[in-house]
């Protein structure tokens, strides 16, 4: 009985792993397509949390605080952005959580700054806002797999 449950201890980050990916993989497409992320697949993101959770991850849902802050000082994100962090903060934790924000931003930094160049390049204007959807999960399956 005790090595079930060993094997299940081993197999539920994987599982969550799975899930969290697809469920990420699913709002970046929403967002590149619709410009919106459900509540559905956040709400997903939430629930994998529960695979593996334990209660120190909680921590995690203040890093979309920092996004929220954003969006209220700047402007230019939307409530599913926001969202999609604090249901991944429930995943990863305070510390993994931010190192995906760091990691999703430089990569929508590295793009916009490459496109910017391509655009000028070819005589044209560079867009000024993106979907950051993908650019979140990119840092969040990185912060998730490789840390």
């Amino acid at each position: 009985m005790g090595t079930d449950r060993d094997a299940l201890a081993q197999l539920a980050p994987l599982v969550q792993g799975g899930l969290f990916a697809a469920l990420l993989l699913a709002a970046s497409v929403f967002d590149i397509r619709k410009k919106i992320i459900p509540d559905s697949i956040c709400f997903g993101i939430t629930l994998t949390g529960l695979l593996t959770f334990e209660p120190v991850k909680l921590a995690g849902i203040f890093t979309a605080a920092l996004f929220l802050t954003a969006a209220l000082l700047f402007g230019g994100m939307e409530g599913g952005d926001i969202k999609l962090m604090a249901a991944a903060g429930l995943v990863l934790g305070f510390s993994k959580s931010m190192a995906a924000a760091v990691i999703g931003l430089t990569a929508l930094l590295v793009f916009h700054t490459g496109n910017t160049i391509i655009q000028k390049l070819r005589g044209r204007t560079a867009q000024k806002a993106y979907p950051l959807a993908p650019f979140l999960s990119l840092g969040c399956l990185a912060a998730y797999f490789l840390t």
